[in-house]
């Protein structure tokens, strides 16, 4: 497969476009990754609010009912809670993994089983991640594309 990128001035949209003999599983994968990095969230940090792009975040914790979105360098506070933030980042490749968490698939570079059926997933930041027995099967199901 080829690519091509052309720069455009910034006042014009961006697109990415696909042109395929077929709608394969590959070029499916391409579309869910694309549309995985489009959107923001509002967090807070340092008494200022920020727009936060959804490919940036790696993973978003519940903490004493106030819910953290964490990048690759920084955290920031929600006021949305992780019900709800689940249910927004649901096509973005995002998985509940535990009670208190969201993970950003796109961002983990490796899994490994940890003791009492558990996961680990270790994030491309190298900061390691738990996953619950509870929410393995979803998991599996997540990385198999279902």
């Amino acid at each position: 497969m080829q690519t091509k990128i052309t720069k455009i001035p910034r006042e014009q949209p961006e697109l990415v476009e696909i042109h395929c003999h077929a709608v394969s599983d590959e070029v499916r994968e391409i579309v869910a990754f694309v549309r995985s990095q489009q959107g923001l969230l509002t967090g807070t940090a340092d008494e200022r609010q920020y727009e936060i792009a959804v490919g940036e975040l790696c993973y978003i914790e519940s903490v004493d009912n106030k819910a953290f979105i964490y990048t690759k360098n920084k955290v920031y506070e929600t006021r949305q809670r992780l019900y709800e933030l689940e249910k927004l980042l649901r096509e973005k490749h995002f998985l509940r993994v535990s009670k208190s968490m969201l993970l950003n698939l796109m961002k983990v570079s490796s899994i490994k089983p940890a003791l009492n059926s558990r996961f680990i997933a270790v994030l491309q930041t190298g900061e390691e991640v738990v996953i619950s027995r509870k929410f393995v099967p979803d998991l599996k199901k997540a990385l198999k594309g279902e």
